[in-house]
């Protein structure tokens, strides 16, 4: 059996990857939400509960981490919950694989990423990442972190579906808080969780971090003109934002205080090198248009739903 904490779009993919293998997962969120399959028990629990989920999780061969709280929660509700999968996994036996992500490096000189980069975090969220993975790595258990850049693909959240696409489908021009023009990593949600699955039962694969193999990077403005081609649109015009508006918007809302911290992301190269992954266990990126089809798809089956 595997768990799965969370059902967004990584948690989700990842039962429906598991599934199709044959094999019999249990997704615990809050609301008891996930995927239907015959092979998928969705089960209503709160993943920060001890004894509830190391209950659900007797007999795990692997413990999927798929959870993503609000950026405003995360001081609150992080911990708890990662000591909860951590005390499951011990007491299971199970590998623990952690959904991750870039936060815990901070700025990188010319903003390339590799597994070998410090963990150098300037912000709160990076350094809550940083001593989540720490935990994991001292409790004993088996354990891999897969990291992956701005999420693009069906039900992804990042500066494309924020950003972008809201001003795509309205026909409008787009305020872009970054250099619209600097080379920037997107990972594809499919492959996170192709790579979560596929390292789970590798052996080399636990003990360290790992790098989602993700595309050649492209600006945000190049991301959104192949939108607009792929759909036959016109080019979206892009403005810059300037930095200090979600710096002076931090003072009264939260939400954009916790995005300032992280615009270091967007105003200059951010580069994920994935190399090692792609090297060490055959895995290869998705092509980029593969998840802007995707989210053209869900947008259209969206659109015709509300008509």
């Amino acid at each position: 059996m595997q768990v799965i904490i969370g059902f967004g779009p990584i948690g989700s993919t990842v039962a429906r990857l598991l599934a199709q293998r044959g094999e019999n997962v249990r997704m615990v969120t809050r609301s008891g939400g996930g995927p239907s399959h015959e092979l998928i028990e969705r089960v209503a629990a709160d993943a920060s509960d001890v004894r509830r989920l190391t209950e659900l999780s007797e007999g795990a061969e692997v413990i999927y981490n798929c959870a993503n709280p609000k950026y405003t929660e995360w001081a609150e509700k992080w911990f708890p919950m990662n000591n909860a999968m951590i005390a499951a996994a011990k007491a299971s036996g199970a590998v623990y694989a952690i959904t991750g992500n870039l936060y815990g490096y901070g700025p990188q000189p010319g903003g390339l990423m590799t597994e070998d980069s410090p963990l150098a975090a300037t912000g709160r969220k990076g350094r809550i990442r940083n001593q989540m993975w720490q935990d994991a790595l001292d409790s004993g258990v088996r354990t891999f972190e897969a990291r992956a850049s701005d999420y693009v693909g069906a039900g992804a959240v990042g500066v494309f579906s924020s950003v972008l696409l809201p001003a795509i489908r309205a026909g409008r021009a787009a305020w872009a808080p970054g250099d619209v023009d600097a080379p920037h990593t997107f990972t594809y949600t499919g492959d996170m969780a192709r790579t979560l699955v596929e390292l789970a039962r590798d052996d080399r694969a636990w003990g360290r971090a790992w790098h989602v193999p993700s595309p050649k990077p492209i600006s945000i403005r190049e991301l959104a003109h192949r939108y607009c081609d792929l759909t036959g649109q016109p080019h979206l015009k892009i403005h810059k934002l300037p930095r200090f508006v979600m710096h002076t918007a931090g003072v009264a809302v939260p939400m954009a205080r916790e995005m300032a911290e992280m615009d270091y992301q967007f105003y200059a190269p951010f580069i994920l090198d994935s190399s090692l992954t792609e090297r060490t266990f055959g895995l290869t990126p998705t092509d980029v248009e593969i998840p802007l089809r995707e989210t053209a798809t869900e947008a259209d089956t969206t659109a015709a739903r509300t008509m």
